[in-house]
């Protein structure tokens, strides 16, 4: 990658479409992306671990005014760190209430399934 991934590449490369890219460009969460003598964005294995990082607080919920609000905090230097494991333990702390609800639904379902897993077995049983 000497001179670094196209949006395309990059897009392919972690799931995202090229426009939601440069929509995270556009709205502060990626730094602005090196660009080629061609004028084309060149994108660095740093800006793929940051999207990364992105797509991650995205996936478990993280609203954009927090992900632009920790990608300020981070341009702003040290100074932010507690602000910065602040902002990720209050995530974490909704991410594992999020993860006990869906543990509930999920031992509801599991308790479907076995319901209907024995009626399914009484009517086969009956029909021999």
């Amino acid at each position: 990658m000497a001179n670094g991934l196209t949006v395309g590449e990059v897009a392919d490369r972690v799931g995202l479409t090229v426009h939601t890219l440069r929509w995270y460009e556009q709205e502060g969460l990626v730094d602005p992306v090196e660009r080629d003598t061609a004028g084309h964005r060149r994108y660095s294995e740093a800006d793929l671990g940051w999207l990364d990082l992105l797509i991650r607080l995205r996936t478990t919920g993280m609203p954009v005014r927090d992900m632009r609000r920790y990608a300020d905090m981070v341009r702003a230097g040290d100074d932010t760190v507690g602000d910065r494991l602040r902002l990720f333990v209050e995530h974490k702390e909704r991410v594992l209430a999020r993860i006990a609800e869906l543990q509930a639904d999920l031992a509801v379902l599991d308790a479907k399934i076995a319901i209907y897993g024995e009626l399914a077995e009484r009517r086969s049983s009956l029909s021999r």
